[in-house]
């Protein structure tokens, strides 16, 4: 099992920056990615950025430019720092993890921490 444990969320005027952190336990040695998710009231959860374990990284659209995942192996963690926030960055954002499995793709997810951009 994977565990996840974000932290950084909360209230942020538009054009301003915050710095999520996700730490990740249990076992670690078979996750292919990690990253971030979102889902905002009425809306699917949608990928934010992920990471591989090789380094490559992936982001959305929505955020390319204002945001960057870094992910430290040594220490377990994978951030996301987002600049220039925009009401619309307004979701409970969520760490997650994957590996392959015997079965397919095996998803774990954090509990969520609530960003809010408002001025």
């Amino acid at each position: 099992q994977v565990q996840l444990v974000e932290s950084g969320g909360g209230l942020v005027q538009p054009g301003g920056s915050l710095r999520l952190s996700c730490a990740a336990s249990g076992r670690l040695f078979s996750i292919t990615s990690m990253g971030w998710y979102r889902q905002a009231p009425g809306k699917q959860r949608e990928l934010v950025a992920a990471t591989t374990s090789g380094g490559s990284t992936n982001y959305a659209d929505s955020v390319k430019g204002r945001s960057t995942i870094s992910r430290d192996n040594a220490k377990n963690t994978v951030d996301l720092q987002m600049n220039s926030l925009k009401p619309e960055d307004t979701a409970v954002y969520y760490c997650n993890a994957w590996r392959w499995s015997a079965t397919g793709r095996r998803d774990y997810w954090g509990q969520g921490t609530q960003v809010i951009v408002s001025s």
